[in-house]
């Protein structure tokens, strides 16, 4: 008889453990510390699909984030694996929890700690049972006696804090009290209230077995304690935490209370009921709670009831002071406009010019300048700048490039991104400058390569008229476009200062960096060298140049299809990657959350990068 009293009555015990969440709503705890953020858990009977609507003092919060723990919720699972542990107990418990993540949502981010003398991390937060599979695998009887179960506690609530979700929920299972924790019951309280944790506290109670501190865990987070009497209702215990999380709610909105002020919060669902709060906002880091002495420079009446409307006729003086003055300026101004064209007086405007805006940083420039200038790289920006046609100094580049990526860092800093997240943005940031100047290098050089076997043919044509070479390029300075017209125009400046032909040219291919045109110059330095018909010389560097552009034509509609070929590869992944998050938000989640994943993100991006350069050697050729 007794064999079957005893199944029975762990039966029975499981049923009750596993009820579900009583009719109603309750609100088991508000925290605030998070000042301003307040945080607070609710539990209803509404379930999962209806949403608690809040209200502070009586009137409805703003910006309030509510989510179901039954949805999506970060889980840390501490297992006591200490010396008492030993046999049953611990198997027990792990096949628990397996159990538990087993049959979780596929959006719970769960992880796995064991402590025993201490708390030791088994995994990282992931969506992903493979991980915590491998985890809970891992978890053995510790070599040495003792239980801290309160460094557990912050362990896990610190590991909990990084998580992007709202919802995070501590489960811990231990059979003993702490006995060489550093850190005490209320260290663990306050560190898990302020990373917004609820602790659901699981006890095996046996002979001499106290709850106290365990109860106080879970009531102080807005958890709950379970008792288990022995390791057969650990199951059960499980099951019942899961039901409770679908009828728990984690709310968080920003309070208009300021600290010392009293706190009603109030929750309320269709068709459940409603629940109130009380509390009051205790003083938060850096607060002050007295109010400051009045100033000795100012007259006690103006901190009265008075103040105020003196203060106000005051300000209302001055703002009227000074619309008068402006008012007076502007018709002093106008009435000297009006006069200047009677007395002979001339109107001056002020130009600003660039050199005068960027004066004040005239010496910080030369310094970089000077500090930079012989660089390789340096010397690379200053002639890409120069072959875009921008108006910027290295130096001034250098700065705009910082300024970029300190600007996209900041923001991204302050949405709360991750630190990889923020040093992308960054390096996105420095690379957009470097873009729009490449991008307009490269249209510049489009341009002039188009160009280039007109203006030849043009300086043909001159020279066949009897002009001489200088006097052909003032023709296409004066009858061509830019960019060849003012590249041109500079090497004629240069030369009426005294500089050569041939090195002015030389150092237009130079800026230019067309290949084209620097054939075309070395040909001409030839030819003028050695004598004989530049006329005839530039109808055929014409030709050629023509002919050279036609070839690369036609080479770059022959490799069209790898080019494409390798577009497409390289963006469908991406593209499907987009497409089944838009259709299914948690598929993903295993590849984005996890180890493994990362590491499968990192090969496969490794191979793209591969891949990309072995089809850009397959399309590409150089004649």
């Amino acid at each position: 008889m007794i064999r079957f009293i005893r199944p029975l009555a762990i039966a029975v015990a499981a049923l009750v453990v596993a009820a579900p969440a009583a009719a109603g709503v309750s609100i088991t705890s508000v925290n605030t510390g998070g000042f301003p953020t307040v945080h607070a858990t609710v539990v209803s009977s509404g379930g999962p699909t209806a949403t608690p609507s809040v209200t502070e003092n009586g009137r409805p919060v703003a910006g309030l984030i509510a989510q179901n723990l039954g949805h999506a919720k970060a889980v840390v699972l501490a297992i006591d694996d200490s010396r008492s542990m030993v046999g049953g107990p611990l198997k027990a418990a792990v096949a628990a929890a397996a159990s538990f993540i087993a049959s979780k949502p596929r959006a719970d981010a769960v992880a796995v700690l064991a402590f025993g003398p201490h708390p030791v991390s088994l995994s990282g937060l992931s969506t992903a049972t493979i991980d915590t599979d491998a985890a809970l695998r891992n978890v053995t009887l510790a070599g040495r006696p003792g239980t801290a179960l309160y460094d557990a506690i912050v362990a896990g609530a610190g590991q909990l804090r990084a998580s992007p979700l709202v919802g995070r929920v501590l489960i811990v299972l231990t059979d003993g009290r702490d006995v060489s924790s550093k850190a005490t019951l209320a260290n663990a309280v306050a560190i898990a209230r302020e990373a917004a944790v609820s602790i659901y506290a699981i006890g095996i109670e046996s002979k001499g077995f106290d709850p106290g501190p365990l109860e106080q865990l879970a009531r102080e987070t807005g958890g709950r304690y379970y008792g288990a009497a022995s390791t057969a209702a650990f199951a059960g215990v499980y099951s019942s935490i899961a039901k409770r999380l679908g009828h728990t709610w984690t709310i968080s909105y920003v309070t208009a209370a300021r600290p010392g002020d009293h706190l009603n919060v109030e929750a309320s669902v269709p068709g459940a009921g409603s629940s109130s709060f009380s509390l009051v906002v205790p003083p938060q880091p850096g607060d002050v709670s007295t109010p400051p002495a009045p100033s000795r420079f100012l007259p006690k009446f103006v901190y009265g009831a008075a103040g105020s409307i003196v203060v106000g006729l005051v300000a209302g003086v001055l703002v009227l002071v000074a619309f008068l003055l402006l008012l007076g300026s502007r018709r002093s101004n106008w009435l000297r406009v009006r006069l200047e064209a009677h007395t002979g007086g001339a109107r001056r405007t002020k130009r600003v010019s660039r050199e005068q805006r960027l004066a004040a940083l005239t010496g910080l420039l030369r310094a970089t300048e000077h500090a930079f200038g012989h660089l390789r790289h340096w010397k690379r920006v200053q002639k890409m700048l120069e072959r875009g046609e921008t108006p910027l100094r290295a130096a001034e580049f250098a700065y705009i490039v910082f300024g970029s990526s300190l600007l996209l860092g900041m923001l991204t800093a302050v949405s709360g991104s991750a630190p990889l997240v923020i040093l992308a943005a960054m390096a996105i940031g420095a690379l957009v400058p470097f873009g729009f100047v490449w991008y307009r290098m490269r249209k510049r050089l489009g341009a002039f390569e188009t160009q280039l076997p007109d203006l030849l043919i043009t300086v043909a044509a001159s020279l066949k008229a009897g002009h001489s070479f200088k006097q052909g390029l003032q023709a296409v300075v004066d009858e061509g476009a830019p960019p060849a017209s003012s590249e041109f125009h500079r090497v004629l400046t240069e030369t009426g200062l005294g500089r050569s032909m041939d090195d002015a040219l030389t150092d237009m291919a130079d800026r230019v960096g067309s290949d084209n045109f620097e054939f075309a110059i070395t040909a001409v330095t030839i030819q003028r060298q050695v004598g004989g018909s530049l006329a005839s010389l530039f109808d055929m560097v014409a030709d050629t140049v023509r002919q050279r552009q036609q070839f690369a034509r036609k080479i770059r509609s022959l490799t069209a299809m790898g080019r494409m070929s390798a577009y497409t590869l390289i963006g469908l992944p991406f593209f499907l990657a987009l497409a089944i998050s838009v259709l299914n938000p948690g598929y993903l989640h295993p590849l984005l959350h996890s180890s493994t994943g990362h590491m499968l993100l990192g090969i496969g991006l490794a191979m793209m990068v591969v891949g990309s350069a072995l089809l850009q050697k397959i399309v590409s050729f150089k004649g």
